[in-house]
């Protein structure tokens, strides 16, 4: 379990020994690719799986066992003169305290992914001076992972890494490529960084602390406390919808916890699973379908 003081100290003083913080599994489908040499993105690959998995994202001391899991799925469906097109899908997760169980911290799938990439030619790792929408991309997720994880240990902890990753959306304002533009789309990587970090949603990060260190954290000692400690967060999520209705940032919390949140409550008390039921359908009526079995129980 990382130590809360961790957070205080990341991207400040060097310190003398690093460890990397990204677990990362990397998988390159080219299956809708055909008619082309397929070493080329056994390569690429590699080379996305040697950036994110060895690369020091901050100065924070990380030990073995407390690296971010996360997984990078890229779906290339066209490929022509050394340029990619497709989507990539994020997904990380969180260990619970005294468990064998992991939590969902994100899931997103971003259907406009267009790159660049010339076979062997190494991947360039300074953050100050991107080029390359591919290695944009990597580090913006790099960093938006890093930042969930770092709020769900203490409150606000993620700010230093949410940052960063505004400060690329920033610099990739006059891309070329789709997925940056303000504007451009509600449900784009700028929506995103710019929900996450809007004071209006701060009941959003506010909850994703205490969802995870005040409730699931204490479940494997006091489940019926650790659920109480949920519901009793959950109306953050309403404070937050009620401020900006179905922005991106809660429909990516929603993307990540709900099932979890239905299988919390279908064993919770009688008014625990109506509080929580009916607070859901104010929220997210349309994932009815999602969290039936709080009343249900199945």
């Amino acid at each position: 379990m990382k130590p809360l003081f961790l957070f205080f100290f990341l991207l400040a003083a060097t310190v003398s020994t690093v460890a990397q913080e990204l677990k990362c599994k990397v998988q390159v489908n080219s299956n809708m690719v055909q008619g082309t040499n397929k070493q080329i993105f056994s390569t690429l690959e590699k080379a996305i799986s040697d950036l994110m998995n060895t690369r020091q994202w901050s100065n924070a001391t990380y030990a073995p066992n407390e690296r971010v899991e996360c997984n990078i799925n890229i779906i290339i469906k066209t490929y022509a003169n050394d340029i990619f097109s497709g989507e990539i899908q994020v997904q990380a997760r969180r260990p619970i305290y005294n468990s064998s169980y992991f939590s969902s911290l994100f899931n997103s799938r971003d259907q406009n992914f267009t790159f660049t990439y010339i076979e062997s030619q190494p991947l360039e790792t300074n953050d100050q001076q991107i080029s390359n929408n591919l290695i944009a991309v990597l580090f913006y997720y790099g960093y938006v992972v890093l930042g969930y994880d770092a709020d769900s240990f203490s409150r606000f902890g993620g700010t230093p890494f949410f940052r960063r990753a505004e400060e690329i959306t920033n610099a990739m304002q006059s891309a070329t490529e789709p997925g940056w533009k303000a504007f451009e789309s509600d449900r784009n990587r700028y929506a995103l960084i710019n929900g996450i970090l809007d004071e209006r949603l701060q009941p959003l990060r506010e909850l994703n602390y205490e969802y995870h260190r005040l409730g699931l954290d204490v479940m494997a000692d006091n489940v019926d406390n650790g659920r109480a400690k949920i519901a009793e967060a959950l109306p953050m999520l309403k404070n937050a919808n009620d401020e900006l209705p179905s922005n991106i940032a809660i429909t990516t919390f929603l993307d990540s916890k709900l099932d979890e949140i239905a299988d919390i409550f279908s064993k919770g008390l009688p008014k625990e699973k109506s509080d929580v039921y009916d607070l859901l359908m104010n929220v997210v009526p349309s994932m009815q379908k999602r969290f039936e079995k709080i009343q249900t129980g199945q």
